[in-house]
């Protein structure tokens, strides 16, 4: 069970700070899809690929006290910021997990906005459809976005980069 936990800690360890739920959740299941080995099930949501779980053992390790999560009052939303906490990184010297090396990744991904991270995680949702299949999929699922042609096209290069 630990184990699970323990591959969301190195992830935060790696991470240092993630801001957002929403962008938290692309992140992990963009590293899923590139094969890091975590093992949360995703379901389609509003905002693309979700999981229950993930935002349960995230919960869990609040409540443990290894991440902090603080939230930051916006003009018209609140946004949660996650940091591992001392107790977590005690927990990971403690915990062996075999992970990938992810700091490559990791740092790729953050240097993206959440609305990236959303078009990415919904066009990998839909990988095994044809490229041009999957852009029309997404048009339709989510025409509020206006997603252009260019940003369709830096995700799929994105993509070819996160997943190698």
């Amino acid at each position: 069970m630990m184990t699970n936990h323990a591959r969301l800690m190195q992830f935060f360890s790696v991470a240092k700070e993630v801001t957002g739920r929403k962008k938290m959740q692309k992140m992990i299941y963009i590293l899923q899809k590139s094969h890091v080995p975590f093992e949360e099930k995703y379901h389609f949501h509003f905002y693309g690929p979700y999981s229950e779980e993930l935002t349960l053992r995230i919960e869990e390790l609040c409540n443990l006290g290894f991440i902090g999560e603080e939230k930051q009052d916006k003009s018209n939303y609140s946004q949660y910021q996650y940091t591992i906490n001392p107790a977590g990184e005690a927990f990971l010297d403690q915990f062996h997990v075999d992970m990938p090396d992810i700091s490559e990744q990791v740092e790729m991904l953050q240097n993206r906005t959440s609305r990236f991270l959303e078009l990415v995680a919904t066009m990998l949702y839909f990988e095994d459809l044809p490229v041009h299949e999957t852009i029309e999929k997404v048009h339709a699922i989510k025409p509020k976005q206006q997603y252009t042609d260019e940003e369709m096209q830096d995700a799929l290069n994105f993509i070819k980069k996160v997943k190698h």
